[in-house]
């Protein structure tokens, strides 16, 4: 085991308030307006055109459109989605939100949480200390039978 995994194992990074707290923030922006573009594909999807509401009826207007009302705070030309049409986008807008906020927690947790491998090098590092350019370098270091130290190769006489 290496020096630092045994450090991880031992001194753990203290958990604070602030992430989850921001997490569930975003979380919550995203579903709000996960709601709004549901109701604006199910609008647009039964033919009223791409509608999406202005100021405070972004947020005011949730409530309204959770209990299956889909012209909540706009002004629509033509007719609205039904309420099944509509509660289905909005099944569908969180689901695909519900995925990517997944997606993106399980990927930054590898990557910047506590359990992510400490000491890695960077692929220019380790291009430096592994890569071919090293390799061609002192390949007549490594094998001298394939290539010779000079250009020139001897002739026995």
């Amino acid at each position: 085991m290496t020096i630092l995994q045994a450090d991880r194992r031992r001194n753990p990074y203290p958990y604070t308030w602030e992430i989850p707290i921001g997490i569930l923030t975003g979380w919550l922006l995203l579903a709000g307006l996960g709601i709004q573009a549901g109701r604006t594909l199910a609008n647009a999807t039964a033919g009223a055109g791409w509608a999406w509401p202005t100021g405070r009826t972004l947020y005011t207007s949730l409530p309204a459109i959770l209990a299956g009302n889909p012209t909540a705070g706009l002004t629509l030309a033509g007719g609205a989605a039904n309420p099944a049409s509509l509660q289905a986008w909005l099944i569908a807008t969180q689901l695909v939100i519900l995925a990517g906020c997944t997606t993106a927690l399980v990927w930054a947790g590898r990557r910047w949480g506590p359990g992510r491998m400490k000491g890695m090098a960077s692929p220019a590092e380790a291009e430096q200390v592994l890569g071919l350019t090293r390799l061609r370098r002192n390949a007549p270091l490594i094998r001298p039978d394939l290539h010779p130290a000079t250009t020139s190769r001897r002739r026995p006489s």
